[in-house]
C-alpha cells in the first residue's frame, strides 16, 4: 500500500509559523514580520501574505481583547488606524501590479531598517498635542508600505513607542493596530480573488502551529530574559533582510 506523501510546502509552512509564533510568545510581537520574511525566501510577498493573513488576524484579535486598554487605544490611535487601513485599501495593487516584483527587495530593506532601529534602541518622543496629526501621517505611510510588502512595523512601531504608553497598554494597542491593518489586507486579498479554498489548508496549518509556537514561547518567556532573546531575534531579522534584498535584487536585474 502506498502511503500518501505530505506536501513539503505544508511542512515548510508549519515550521515557519511555529518559529514565528514562538517569537510572538516570547517578545509579544513579530509573527507577521518573521513569517513574511521566511516565506518570502520561497514565494512572492503576495503568496506569503495569503498564508500569513488568517493566523495574523486570529492572534491579533486575541491580543486585542486581553487587557483593559481597548477603548483608550482606539481613542488615542484612531488616526493611525484609519490612515493605515485606508492606505492599504487604496494601494492594494502594489503587491499584485507591475511593481510587485520589487516587493521582496522592499521587504528585505524594511527588515534591515526594523532590526537596526530596534537594536540601537532609537527612541523618539511625540508630544500629546501632536499625536493625532502625526499618527495620521504615520498611518498613511505604514499603509503604503504594508500594501506593498505585507509588513506593518515601519514606521508605525517607532511612532507607537514614542507616545508614552506603558508596557501592557502598548501590547494591547499593538493588537488593536495589527488587527485593523490585517483586516484591511484581508479585504484587499479577497477582492483580488487571492483568498480562495486553495489557501484554506495552508492557513489552518499556519494558525495551529502559530498558536502552538506562541504558547511555547510564553512558557519560555518565564525562564529567560526576553531582551536577550530579542537581541538575537533582531540579528536574525537583519541577516534575513540582507539576504532577501540582495537575492531579490539580483533576480530582478539579472
Amino acid at each position: 500500500m502506498c502511503r500518501p506523501m505530505i506536501d513539503p510546502m505544508l511542512i515548510l509552512i508549519a515550521a515557519v509559523f511555529a518559529i514565528a509564533g514562538f517569537v510572538k510568545g516570547v517578545i509579544g510581537l513579530g509573527l507577521p514580520t518573521v513569517a513574511m520574511g521566511l516565506l518570502a525566501t520561497t514565494m512572492t510577498p503576495v503568496q506569503a501574505l495569503t498564508i500569513v493573513i488568517v493566523p495574523a488576524i486570529a492572534t491579533n484579535i486575541w491580543q486585542t481583547f486581553v487587557g483593559p486598554y481597548l477603548l483608550d487605544s482606539i481613542r488615542r490611535l484612531w488616526p493611525l488606524l484609519l490612515g493605515t487601513a485606508g492606505a492599504i485599501w487604496c494601494c492594494g495593487s502594489l503587491m499584485t501590479g507591475p511593481y510587485a516584483k520589487y516587493g521582496a527587495i522592499v521587504l528585505g530593506i524594511l527588515l534591515v531598517i526594523y532590526a537596526v532601529v530596534t537594536l540601537r534602541k532609537v527612541q523618539f518622543r511625540t508630544a500629546p498635542k501632536d499625536e493625532k496629526w502625526i499618527g495620521g501621517i504615520v498611518g498613511v505611510l505604514t499603509g503604503i508600505v504594508s500594501a506593498a510588502t505585507g509588513v506593518q512595523v515601519i514606521p508605525s512601531m517607532p511612532f507607537m513607542q514614542s507616545i508614552g504608553m506603558e508596557k501592557n497598554e502598548l501590547v494591547q494597542a499593538l493588537g488593536v493596530f495589527f488587527t485593523a491593518a490585517t483586516l484591511a489586507q484581508a479585504f484587499n486579498l479577497t477582492s483580488a480573488g487571492m483568498l480562495t479554498a486553495a489557501t484554506a489548508v495552508p492557513g489552518i496549518v499556519a494558525m495551529i502551529t502559530a498558536f502552538a509556537g506562541m504558547f511555547t514561547g510564553q512558557a519560555v518567556r518565564n525562564r529567560m530574559a526576553p531582551e536577550h532573546f530579542r537581541r538575537w531575534f533582531l540579528i536574525a531579522m537583519l541577516l534575513l533582510g540582507i539576504y532577501l534584498a540582495v537575492t531579490a535584487t539580483l533576480a530582478v536585474f539579472k
